[in-house]
């Protein structure tokens, strides 16, 4: 009985997860869908954040992670059950981080491509500095 609730559950998850990948446009950021960035306090001083952006670093300098902190404090700073965007350097890290939080808790995920590098460079957005 145990295992059935347990199948239920996993298929109910994998229902409701949803995984989008795509390139920031200046349409999407009209929309107000969170955009987190997960890149590292150093890269948000030197390239500074996009206007309504939340920083919570993933990886740190050497590639280290904390997952619990992470989901800690995205939950307290992103209504997860709406959908939400990730955004990097260059959306590699996103490639990753994206599908584990749609697979693994049912979030709906927009994996923004080509990260910064192509919302600074290829669309020519703004960018705010960080304050800590």
């Amino acid at each position: 009985m145990k295992k059935i609730i347990l199948a239920i559950l996993l298929l109910s998850v994998s229902l409701f997860a949803e995984l989008t990948n795509q390139y920031l446009t200046k349409d999407f950021m009209k929309k107000n869908i969170p955009i987190v960035d997960v890149r590292t306090p150093g890269e948000w001083r030197e390239t500074g954040l996009l206007k309504n952006t939340v920083p919570i670093m993933f990886f740190d300098e050497r590639g280290n992670y904390d997952a619990k902190k992470f989901l800690e404090e995205l939950n307290q700073k992103v209504n997860t059950k709406k959908p939400f965007a990730l955004i990097c350097h260059t959306g590699s890290r996103t490639s990753m981080i994206a599908p584990w939080l749609s697979k693994e808790f049912g979030y709906k995920v927009i994996n923004l491509q080509g990260g910064m590098e192509y919302a600074t460079k290829g669309l020519h957005l703004q960018t705010q500095p960080y304050k800590q």
